[in-house]
Parts: C-alpha cells; structure tokens; sequence
C-alpha cells in the first residue's frame, strides 16, 4: 500500500482544492475529499475531476455531502446531523491517494472533534498549503506548532500565489519544514495550464515518499 498524502491548509480558501487537482494529476493518485460543505457552486471533487487531467485515478466519493458552505460542524447541524468521525478512516488504496481536509487545522467536524483530532489519529503525511500574501507567516507559523503539537507528521509547505521569497523563506526556516515548492497564480485555469504551473514550482518526486518532520 502506498501511504496516503494528506493536504490542509492555514485557513480557508488558499487554493488547496487546485493544488491537490495538480498532485492528484501529477501523482496519477485517487482523490478523496472526507467532507463536503457546499453544494450549490462546484464541489472540490468535481474540481479535480475536471482540472486533474488525464491521469486522474478515481474520485472517492465523499463521506459526507453537505449543503451549507459553512463549518462542517454547522453544514450538519443544519441538516439534523452530527459528522461521525469514525466514518472519516482513511481507505485503503493500492495506488497514491490525495485527501484534502475542509478548511483550517482548527475547523471542527463535531463539538467534540477537530480536523487537527483527525489528522493526529490518521498519522499520515501532510502537505501544508499557505498563501504568499501579508499574514501568512502567522497562520502558517501557527498551524504549523499545532501540526507539531499534535505529533503530526508535517511532509512540507506548498505556498500558493505570487512569489514572495522572504515570507517563505522565513517560514520555511522558523517552522523547521521542507519548501516543497510554490504554485503560481493562473489567469485561465485548465488541466494543461495546472500541469504546467505544478511541473515549473514542484518536484514530483518530493511526493513520491512521503514523510513527516
């Protein structure tokens, strides 16, 4: 078996759901999104089918499909539901699988678990997505001492966005983890111009062996 990749984010929003469409493309790896809150705009999974080129291994279907694009602990309340986190194990797969988390570390599933709680019961490698603008040193400083914190193994940052050397650099250093790479911003988004932005700011192979830190 080939041990899952995992991809959270500082926060909400910072282009982890493209940057997963470009590993699961380049990885040829199946995809899976435990959670979905959000049903009125594109969903994630229907994202990467479309952006993941033609490589793409299979979709997993999602354990949960919410309506709210809210907390997934809200989107489920909404709908008289509670997120049973023993239902977010990981699947096993003979074939590199992508997971992409909802939101930030500290986005919760339930009122009593975290998607911080998951990560550290999964033990899998994670692949921290942040944004280059003004405040990311912060959220990516801070959700990298809670990874830590929570015996995380952290596989390395990706940054997203415009190139910003001394904010990466300084995060890279402070935080102790692996510059995997940066993916740029992309003014017409399509399998072909993803694979080509990925393939210029990553390494495939750093993907390949996944560890934690």
């Amino acid at each position: 078996m080939t041990a899952p990749i995992i991809i959270a984010g500082t926060d909400t929003g910072v282009g982890k759901t493209v940057f997963a469409a470009a590993l699961t493309g380049a990885l040829g790896a199946a995809y899976w999104k435990p959670v979905q809150a959000g049903l009125d705009v594109e969903t994630d999974s229907e994202a990467v089918r479309r952006l993941a080129g033609p490589a793409l291994g299979q979709i997993l279907p999602e354990a949960y499909r919410l309506r709210l694009p809210a907390s997934p602990q809200l989107a489920a309340e909404r709908e008289g539901l509670e997120i049973d986190s023993q239902r977010l194990a990981l699947p096993p797969r003979p074939r590199p699988l992508v997971v992409e988390m909802a939101g930030g570390l500290m986005v919760p599933l339930n009122r009593k678990v975290l998607n911080l709680d998951l990560l550290a019961r999964w033990r899998a490698p994670i692949v921290l997505c942040a944004r280059t603008t003004l405040g990311t040193i912060n959220h990516s400083l801070l959700s990298i001492a809670a990874l830590r914190q929570a015996e995380c193994p952290i596989h390395g940052i990706a940054f997203i966005g415009d190139k910003n050397e001394d904010s990466e650099a300084t995060i890279a250093e402070r935080g102790r983890v692996r510059r995997l790479g940066r993916l740029d911003l992309i003014p017409l988004l399509t399998p072909a111009s993803l694979r080509i932005a990925f393939l210029a700011g990553f390494v495939v192979q750093d993907f390949t062996a996944a560890g934690g830190t």
